[in-house]
């Protein structure tokens, strides 16, 4: 009999990174045209997400002379929620000095982040709320990034649709980020939109920068302790999926 397959696509064994790096198409997505001035709202379900997605493009947005608005609809309190050895509330605070930490190494230290504090894994129940605390932060903003609708993780899935909501309702063109897409699906996978991807390519400065920014997020990738409650949330062989010179958008 064959092994039972997880539920949740994104417990089930994933697509390696070379699987990807090998596909043709990653790398002929149209450039995405960034603005090079004004402010661009970057919103997380969880502190990390933003720099996953997009932090290369974060660091071009910064060298550019773009203001950043970094809004993190949850605290991600809840990565390790059987941990004996970090409470929710320590870990809210451990992981907002560590986005603080990543965005001075994207050299965007003067970026401002607002903390909506909805409950982890609690997002959709509040969705309408964080569309209408999202829409007064985008009035002016020459851009939202947002996550993907579509990750199959629930906090993403509905920061994205109220990031949606309240740039439509704002007038802001949005853009969104996969997180988690690029563990369960495969390329040429016909739930992904393909056909909306753009890229925005990074040059070797802002890859490393994003690469230096990524491991300042200790608490996800490396064990809080020995107990399998305090494993790694985001292993090595997932962070390849955001470690390449390019990042992914869908328009």
């Amino acid at each position: 009999m064959a092994p039972r397959q997880p539920a949740d696509p994104i417990q089930a064994p994933g697509t390696a990174e070379p699987v990807w790096r090998a596909w043709s198409r990653l790398g002929a997505f149209p450039a995405a045209a960034l603005p090079e001035q004004g402010r661009v709202v970057v919103v997380a379900a969880h502190p990390d997400d933003e720099v996953l997605g997009a932090g290369g493009t974060l660091a071009r947005l910064a060298a550019a002379g773009a203001q950043l608005t970094i809004v993190s609809v949850t605290d991600g309190e809840a990565s390790h929620p059987h941990s004996t050895r970090v409470t929710p509330t320590r870990l809210a605070a451990i992981r907002a000095g560590e986005l603080r930490g990543a965005l001075a190494e994207l050299g965007a230290s003067d970026a401002e982040v607002v903390r909506l504090q909805v409950a982890d894994t609690r997002v959709a129940v509040h969705e309408d709320e964080v569309a209408a605390a999202l829409k007064p932060l985008l009035d002016g903003a020459r851009l939202c990034l947002a996550p993907w609708a579509g990750d199959v993780h629930s906090d993403h899935e509905a920061a994205g649709r109220a990031a949606l909501a309240a740039a439509r309702a704002a007038a802001v063109d949005c853009w969104t980020y996969p997180v988690w897409m690029w563990h369960w699906a495969r390329p040429d996978d016909t739930r992904v939109p393909w056909d909306r991807a753009v890229a925005v390519r990074l040059p070797q400065e802002f890859s490393e920068l994003k690469h230096r920014a990524v491991r300042r997020f200790v608490s996800q990738i490396h064990p809080l302790g020995p107990d399998a409650a305090d494993a790694a949330v985001l292993p090595p062989d997932e962070l390849a999926h955001h470690l390449r010179d390019i990042e992914v958008f869908f328009t």
